[in-house]
């Protein structure tokens, strides 16, 4: 089979499209023949730490959508010929094995391509959202970067809570097509000066919850932009500032929260937990087409060096996606 591995430096990465052997699935995973894979931002940022030291070689890929083609020991609840959707590792490839607590059968309404954008950044909309940030309808919230996969995910999950959303995003082009989504206030900006905005918009109480997708350069303002037991979510730092001042007076004063997302650390058990909780919750919401993936672009496999430069340039409004090839 084809799949794509990268070599990531301190200086930047190399990609190598590679022949390499079929996975088997083990006891408790499937093996499925993917038909399209999604792009993260993380994945390609040696800031995260997803790809262990620097100049060694990883498959790559971290969610995808297919057909099982094979059912490991243990496991119930799947047949062979089923359409799945999951978090999996070397998702670049036109196969991979996903743990079976992992899986998730695709909503009928969807194509490959909108079944392989949901698995990872819908899941950590849910977790920021839901699990950690417990939202509420007629909350406020803030998504610093809301054009990423991530942002659009929490705009539409959000949305879908009963939220008001408000967006920060350096593009008004790129806010704009957000629009129909349900985005309630467009903040075009880049810099950490949407605090005043934000108490405007609100009434002076602030954001209830705030999504920062972008990092250490925004998370004070943030802070200023929090209502009183306001709750931070920090889910990713593109911008690659990873210190950033703490007001511990707001902090202490507003009773705030301050949480990070990351699956880095996490056991196997631990990133499952959540999956049940999401299928009954939010993948009917999916299946209803209450909320449909924003999918930017689709890509063909063999171009994912365009599609990761679109990724890097900021260029992208929800998430790019590959088309796998036909088997070989």
């Amino acid at each position: 089979m084809q799949s794509w591995w990268m070599q990531m430096t301190d200086s930047g990465t190399t990609l190598d499209l590679r022949d390499s052997p079929v996975p088997s699935a083990g006891p408790g995973q499937l093996l499925v023949r993917l038909h399209a894979a999604a792009l993260n931002r993380g994945e390609f940022l040696l800031a995260h730490g997803l790809h262990g030291q620097p100049g060694s070689w990883k498959a790559i890929g971290s969610e995808g959508a297919g057909e099982i083609v094979t059912l490991g020991a243990g496991v119930a609840g799947f047949d062979v010929g089923d359409r799945v959707m999951g978090r999996c590792a070397a998702a670049f490839s036109q196969y991979a094995v996903m743990e079976a607590n992992e899986a998730m059968a695709v909503p009928a309404n969807l194509s490959w391509e909108q079944a392989a954008s949901i698995p990872l950044a819908f899941l950590v909309a849910f977790d920021m959202l839901v699990l950690q940030g417990r939202l509420k309808a007629s909350e406020w919230l803030l998504v610093n970067g809301v054009s990423s996969g991530v942002g659009v995910a929490s705009l539409q999950l959000g949305k879908a809570l009963g939220a008001s959303v408000i967006g920060t995003s350096g593009s008004a082009e790129k806010l704009a097509a957000l629009a129909p989504l349900g985005l309630d206030v467009a903040l075009c900006t880049r810099q950490p000066d949407f605090a005043p905005a934000v108490l405007t918009a609100t009434g002076k109480r602030g954001a209830d919850l705030i999504v920062n997708t972008v990092g250490g350069s925004v998370f004070a303002e943030d802070v200023r932009a929090l209502a009183f037991e306001g709750r931070l979510a920090t889910v990713g730092y593109v911008d690659g500032v990873v210190q950033a001042e703490i007001d511990l007076a707001a902090l202490h004063a507003k009773r705030l929260t301050l949480f990070g997302v990351s699956n880095k650390l996490r056991s196997k058990a631990q990133r499952s937990a959540a999956v049940p909780r999401f299928v009954a919750e939010v993948v009917p919401l999916i299946a209803s087409g209450l909320i449909e993936p924003r999918i930017d672009r689709v890509v063909d496999f063999a171009r994912l060096a365009d599609a990761k430069a679109r990724m890097e340039d900021g260029a992208h409004v929800g998430k790019i996606v590959l088309r796998m090839p036909s088997p070989s």
